[in-house]
């Protein structure tokens, strides 16, 4: 069962667009693409990883579709076979050389905040500047993603963390508001059991934007407000995308997507470009096939400038 409190009925949002646990039909086995195009934009994601021995991994992926050298390092930043749901990571460049890290990820069962400053190489620490706080215990197996998102403006800015929790009986997406003096306001919101895997695709001054694969195949956007209100949850697709253990979203343009949908069973990724999110008149075009492997023990995440906003939603 969920250990976060009162159990909360998975129809409670139906009115408003809810994944059902049920009702979603079977899709056809393969999430691969059906055809490949030519990517329109030069876009690329920094993929980043935590491996089974506690390390970080960094691999530039393109449109193209190609793969740069996955480099490992920092090392030894977890205990082995501790750590898992690993949010995004933002970086920053630092004076000499190398970057400053900071991200999310789940050790055991609980929560923690870890930064660190790499050196010229990219892949060593500085000494010293490791550092792990403490968030809060009680993550317990129950919890399948994690997610932070930053947002800033000329004269506003909000840092939210998302987690989808789900048990036999329920499916939650769950906020936080991240203030000064911890993570506040904590909302649950029902109805995404049939949920198997998130991605942030879009960041706003009021919501965040994930585009949501089912265990049945489905795509949609769910639309999660920052403040008041329930979350909006749109149809993209009805089928193919249950292949997917993760997907990895960046920028790319304007206002588009480049999605990395990772099938651990396979060890294979495939890229997709997604246009603007417009329910089913939303533009996906298949890239290809990521000619690299990826380790299936890896838990994957997105490695981002700071400042960056997502702009797919």
């Amino acid at each position: 069962m969920l250990r976060y409190g009162r159990m909360l009925a998975v129809g409670a949002l139906l009115g408003s667009g809810a994944l059902l646990a049920s009702g979603v039909a079977a899709a056809p086995a393969s999430a691969a693409p059906t055809g490949t195009t030519a990517a329109t934009a030069v876009c690329s994601l920094r993929l980043g990883s935590v491996t089974p021995g506690g390390d970080h991994t960094l691999q530039t992926v393109t449109a193209t579709p190609s793969a740069g050298a996955r480099r490992v390092g920092p090392k030894d930043l977890y205990p082995d076979g501790q750590a898992r749901l690993p949010s995004s990571m933002r970086y920053e460049p630092v004076v000499p050389a190398g970057e400053q890290r900071q991200g999310l990820a789940v050790v055991g069962p609980r929560m923690y905040r870890t930064s660190y400053m790499t050196d010229g190489t990219g892949t060593a620490v500085v000494p010293g500047s490791v550092s792990q706080t403490l968030i809060a215990g009680g993550w317990s197996d129950d919890y399948k993603y994690v997610e932070r998102s930053e947002y800033s403006g000329t004269s506003f800015s909000r840092e939210n963390v998302y987690a989808l929790a789900i048990d036999p009986l329920n499916g939650l997406i769950i906020r936080w508001t991240v203030t000064d003096t911890g993570w506040r306001y904590r909302t649950a919101f029902p109805g995404f059991k049939a949920v198997k895997t998130m991605a942030l695709i879009g960041q706003g001054a009021r919501y965040d934007t994930f585009l949501a694969t089912t265990n049945g195949g489905a795509l949609y956007t769910v639309q999660v407000p920052t403040g008041s209100g329930k979350p909006v949850v749109t149809k993209i697709r009805t089928s193919t995308w249950q292949g997917f253990e993760t997907l990895v979203a960046e920028k790319c343009g304007n206002y588009g997507t480049l999605l990395l949908g990772i099938d651990k069973n396979t060890r294979a990724g495939y890229l997709y470009a997604v246009g603007h999110a417009n329910g089913t008149a939303t533009v996906i075009k298949g890239l290809g096939k990521v000619p690299t492997t990826f380790a299936a023990g890896d838990s994957y995440f997105r490695s981002y400038l700071a400042g960056t906003h997502l702009n797919g939603a």
